[in-house]
């Protein structure tokens, strides 16, 4: 690892959970701003567009904006347009993300005349029944690339865990025989498009994530370190299960400004 430039930071278990934000969690981001680092606030979240996720975030006191924001929706955007220009495409999700679809064709998955190019996934919520789903089969049987925006199978609410798309995803792969294009966490890319938005490098970056396969291990295959928290949707059984052991594991994000400075210290 290089000199820390910058950190990128999941919000859902990690900043907050439905919302609300987590002990200490405001102070350390105010913390880690004021010493100079850049941060990107990087979500799978699928349910909320940047400016609504910003909006929510900084009425709670968090230094952000819609700019500090990387939307799973915002990267697929532009994975469609690099990969599939002028494509249309059926979106199952659950929330209105039209507005980090820029440029994004989309078609009614009900009309039963319009065949779309590509079956668009998001977050899972009631939009996810046996008609939905078994539509998206069908359209993927007659030629429709699959994309989809994770592979979360579940996220963690004040009430508990709740199942994602990605426990449906694995199911449509399977029966369609297809495999979907990931354009959120964990795929390079979205690390990638992280990376360049703040003009660092790999090895300048610090990725503070509860998910031990989408968040942490998958940044560090980017070359990025991994900080796993022991908030949100963590679950020890599921860091032993790991295909992999993160760089540092915490408590929660309020530990990360200690850590940034022993690492400065060390330098």
């Amino acid at each position: 690892m290089e000199s820390v430039r910058a950190v990128l930071v999941d919000i859902d278990g990690v900043l907050t959970v439905s919302w609300r934000p987590l002990p200490g969690a405001v102070e350390a981001l105010r913390e880690i701003r004021e010493a100079g680092y850049a941060v990107l606030l990087v979500t799978n979240t699928t349910s909320r567009t940047r400016g609504s996720i910003a909006g929510t975030l900084a009425d709670a006191g968090f230094p952000v904006s819609a700019e500090d924001v990387l939307t799973a929706p915002a990267a697929t955007a532009a994975h469609l347009a690099a990969h599939a220009p002028g494509a249309r495409c059926a979106l199952l999700n659950s929330g209105d993300i039209a507005a980090d679809l820029e440029g994004v064709t989309l078609v009614d998955p009900a009309d039963g005349d319009a065949v779309p190019d590509v079956v668009l996934v998001g977050g899972a919520g009631p939009e996810f029944g046996y008609e939905a789903l078994d539509r998206a089969f069908g359209q993927l049987q007659r030629g429709a690339r699959l994309v989809a925006m994770h592979r979360n199978l579940y996220w963690r609410t004040t009430e508990g865990l709740r199942l994602d798309s990605g426990a449906f995803l694995a199911g449509l792969e399977r029966a369609a025989r297809v495999e979907a294009e990931i354009t959120g966490k964990p795929a390079r890319a979205f690390f990638e498009a992280a990376l360049s938005r703040l003009g660092v490098g790999a090895g300048e970056a610090v990725m503070v994530g509860d998910d031990v396969e989408s968040d942490v291990l998958a940044a560090q295959r980017a070359g990025i370190t991994g900080v796993l928290v022991r908030t949100g949707k963590f679950q020890p059984e599921a860091l032993d299960a790991a295909d992999g052991a993160p760089d540092h594991v915490i408590d929660s994000f309020a530990g990360v400004p200690a850590l940034l400075r022993d690492w400065a210290r060390r330098r």
